[in-house]
Parts: structure tokens; C-alpha cells; sequence
């Protein structure tokens, strides 16, 4: 049985499946921290699914709570759309058998659209594998909380303390970067001039096909200390730091 809570509220899935570009940007930076069994949190429609798994060998799990979600997942696996080493489980991580463990686990997009997130990232570092890691992709910067978040049912924006504050016993945070430098130009002035609900999709593809290539180029001359969305990783804390790149 399925409850109301479990069914995705936001609107924006069907719009953001069209931000090719900036798929393909998070993916160069996610890619070498997934390896072996992985599972992808919050599935949704499938769009990080196809970006993320294509080319690997490594199991997925796709977990999704919506059953309407988790349906169009296994249909799109049937249909050849998503790999067939994708399996899809609807439920959440506290729903998850204990004794499943993975490599990799991972939030694009997801852990900002739940309440209790210090619960949601304990339960997850408890599912993973040896040397396993825990990788949250998310909107940054409370400050350019918008319209926008509120009406795709976001409770925050995330940036290097909060998340560093979320940290699960037993793992250590190794990672924290900014993404998307000149992204924060276009959320700025949503957040403070244009206060819109959702963008149109004119507006999303001057995002993701001219912003986000300048982007790529500027991230790294700013050190990726500036970015509108934020990538952290944690690894267990016994793993050497030196290790990570």
C-alpha cells in the first residue's frame, strides 16, 4: 500500500529532462566516484538513470517511492530505454533490506526534497559497502532559496558546512565542490528580481546550452568554490584522504 507522502509533488522532471548539457557536466564529476553496486535514490523519471549507468557493467538499483515513477522506471527497462542492469525497487532507503550493501549511493537532485535529511544520510551510510561512497548532488546556497524550490517541494539549499554537518557516524566527508559558477547569476536573479515558480523551457535551455558550457570552462578557474549546485562525498573515515583526487 502506498501512501500521499510517497508520491512526487514537484513539476519540474518532465522540464529538466531536456538540460542535456548539464547532464552530461555533473556526470564527468560523479563518474569516478561510481563504482561496482550502485543505488540511485529518488529515480524519478529515469533521466540521471540513462546519463549515469550508460557503459557500466555494475549493478543499479533504482529506488523510487511513486509508484507511478517506479512503473514508467520498469517500463523504459523493458522497453530497452534504460539498461538492463538497472533493477527498480519502490520504496525508500529505511525500506531497503539491512543486509544490502553498496558501493556507491547516490542523491542527484533528491536529499533537499527531505525533511529529515540528518535520518535519510545516517540510514544511507549504514547501507554501504567497504570503501563504499555516499555522493549528494544539490542545489547551494540558502540565500538563493526561491520561489522555485518552494514549488518543487524543497525544504533547503546545502552548502559545504551544512552538509559537512549531516555527516554519518563512521564516515568522513572527502569531497565538497561548487558547480554551475555562472548558473548562480540566473538563480540570483530568479531569487530576487523574477521570483517565478518554474522556468520556461526558453529559459532552461539559455541555461543549459550557454551558461552551462561557460561554465565548464570558468568552474575550474574558480577553483569550484563557486557554483549553484554542490557536490559532496563521504567515504568511511578509516579510508586515507590522500586517495581521493
Amino acid at each position: 500500500m502506498t501512501s500521499p507522502g510517497d508520491r512526487y509533488v514537484g513539476t519540474e522532471l518532465e522540464l529538466f529532462r531536456h538540460a542535456l548539457h548539464w547532464k552530461r557536466y555533473f556526470a564527468r564529476r560523479l563518474a569516478p566516484h561510481l563504482k561496482g553496486a550502485v543505488l540511485e535514490v529518488g529515480a524519478g523519471m529515469g533521466g540521471t538513470t540513462a546519463t549515469l549507468s550508460e557503459g557500466r557493467d555494475g549493478a543499479w538499483t533504482c529506488l523510487e517511492p511513486d509508484p507511478a515513477l517506479a512503473s514508467q522506471l520498469r517500463w523504459k527497462i523493458a522497453e530497452g530505454l534504460l539498461p538492463t542492469h538497472c533493477e527498480v525497487v519502490q520504496g525508500t532507503v529505511a525500506t531497503l533490506s539491512p543486509e544490502r550493501r553498496f558501493d556507491a549511493i547516490l542523491y542527484v537532485d533528491v536529499l533537499e526534497h527531505i525533511e529529515d535529511d540528518r535520518a535519510e544520510i545516517s540510514a544511507a551510510g549504514a547501507r554501504l559497502a567497504p570503501e563504499g561512497k555516499l555522493i549528494v548532488l544539490s542545489p547551494a546556497h540558502q540565500w538563493l532559496f526561491s520561489p522555485f524550490d518552494a514549488a518543487i517541494g524543497h525544504f533547503r539549499r546545502y552548502d559545504r558546512e551544512s552538509l559537512e554537518r549531516l555527516t554519518p557516524a563512521g564516515l568522513r566527508l572527502v569531497r565538497v565542490e561548487y558547480l554551475d559558477s555562472v548558473g548562480v547569476i540566473a538563480n540570483a536573479a530568479n531569487r530576487f528580481l523574477m521570483k517565478q515558480g518554474m522556468p520556461t523551457l526558453s529559459q532552461l535551455r539559455f541555461w543549459d546550452r550557454v551558461l552551462v558550457p561557460l561554465s565548464t570552462l570558468l568552474d575550474p578557474l574558480t577553483l569550484r568554490r563557486l557554483g549553484k549546485s554542490v557536490l559532496a562525498v563521504w567515504r568511511e573515515s578509516k579510508v586515507d584522504i590522500s586517495r581521493e583526487h
